[in-house]
């Protein structure tokens, strides 16, 4: 890898770093759980490429490791990221009246 290329696969994630905070940072609290729910439809994509990388990874060793921790990593974030939205509109649901 040249320094250039290095150069420009750090810049931009400087710019993802930094449009990213921007962005979620200016999300109000009544929209959390609509964009955590569209966050892990978009993560369900991730792991799907990352299942199709490990499969595809051929005889290398390093490549299947790589592949398995992604498919690993992936899931458990879509994992969390429900048990987070179910959890928020757990918050929403009345509560049973105690005299009724």
């Amino acid at each position: 890898m040249t320094i250039d290329v290095l150069l420009v696969s750090l810049t931009i994630f400087m710019l993802a770093v930094f449009v990213g905070t921007e962005v979620i940072s200016k999300v109000p609290a009544t929209l959390h759980t609509p964009l955590m729910s569209g966050t892990n439809a978009i993560h369900g994509i991730v792991l799907m490429a990352a299942m199709l990388v490990a499969g595809l990874a051929g005889k290398g060793i390093l490549l299947t490791v790589l592949g398995f921790l992604a498919v690993v990593l992936a899931t458990g974030n879509v994992v969390g990221g429900f048990v987070v939205t179910d959890r928020m509109l757990e918050m929403f649901k009345k509560k049973p009246q105690a005299g009724k």
